[in-house]
């Protein structure tokens, strides 16, 4: 079973999420707050696959990209950012995150990412 560790300062956008990978038979390892939370979560567990909000409280998602990143190249990071944070974006995929999605999303656009990083026919 895939494991997912999802990163959101958004507590419903965190039960969101996870319940649309609890339908694709993910087990989700973790959630996180902020990136500093998700740095730690991805050192304990390393997980298959992470998404990482950009904006949060103390340490942001891009932050945190460039410290797990470093540490562990193979790293499957999907960005999830609002419209107008292309810039970031940009930067976030230079420090290695995998892809990104832009909020609100649809479901199957989710999916579609993933299938795309796991190298998934489809979920």
């Amino acid at each position: 079973m895939p494991t997912v560790l999802i990163v959101d300062d958004a507590l419903f956008m965190r039960v969101a999420v996870g319940n649309m990978f609890k339908e694709w038979g993910f087990d989700i390892v973790g959630e996180a707050s902020n990136g500093r939370e998700a740095v730690e979560l991805y050192d304990k567990y390393k997980p298959d696959l992470v998404t990482m909000d950009i904006t949060m409280p103390g340490m942001s998602g891009l932050d945190a990209v460039k410290e797990i990143i470093p540490a562990h190249p193979a790293a499957n990071i999907i960005m999830m950012t609002a419209l107008g944070q292309q810039r970031i974006i940009v930067e976030a995929i230079e420090a290695g995150a995998k892809d990104f999605i832009t909020k609100p999303f649809e479901k199957n656009q989710l999916k579609t990412v993933v299938n795309n990083i796991l190298g998934y026919e489809e979920l």
